[in-house]
């Protein structure tokens, strides 16, 4: 990402808005909004690959993992908003794991993009699938999008669920309702 011109961008949003960039509390808004932007889409620059880091083992486990309450943030597309959340992370492994701390970092690299909830979803299971060639991927995302909050409907409490369902958790619903069940259950 050019910064210094995405500053002069936002230089130039700011007088198309009426505000006056030259005003003490604007003056460094532009070199401020251009690195929270670079920070904010940095999933593009991240590979998979080197997010996993070699951190898939052979194991003889064959029972669900779930990794649950991931939180995120993220930006809409359409109206480059935040929307953030959680998400809620599943597999069942046929002969390899993932170092768990792999799949919170797998999610905020499609986290970090301009995003549509449903995407980012399937991605990330997705990711999971062919890396792992897992019995079963289960992701489910839950999030508050501002663009339905700050404008629009303008909708408080609101808030939207997507997933995707991959192997055994699309076609056995007794797999699918069992990480239903516990990633609803709290916290000890």
């Amino acid at each position: 990402m050019n910064l210094e011109k995405v500053q002069n961008y936002i230089h130039s949003i700011l007088e198309e808005i009426g505000e006056d960039p030259s005003r003490e509390g604007l003056l460094k808004s532009p070199e401020r909004v251009a690195k929270a932007y670079q920070y904010l889409t940095s999933g593009y620059t991240k590979d998979i690959k080197l997010v996993l880091n070699d951190a898939i083992f052979e194991e003889k486990y064959d029972e669900m993992v779930i990794v649950k309450d991931i939180d995120f943030f993220s930006m809409c597309e359409h109206h480059m908003l935040p929307f953030y959340g959680k998400v809620h992370v599943a597999y069942i492994p046929n002969g390899k794991i993932v170092g768990l701390s792999k799949i919170p970092r797998i999610v905020e690299v499609f986290a970090r993009r301009l995003q549509v909830q449903e995407r980012m979803t399937q991605e990330i299971a997705n990711t999971l699938d062919e890396y792992l060639n897992p019995a079963g991927v289960g992701v489910v995302a839950e999030a508050y999008h501002m663009c339905m909050m700050m404008r629009g409907v303008e909708k408080q409490n609101s808030y939207t669920l997507t997933s995707a369902m991959h192997g055994d958790f699309k076609n056995d619903a007794r797999t699918r309702g069992e990480f239903l069940d516990l990633i609803s259950h709290k916290r000890i």
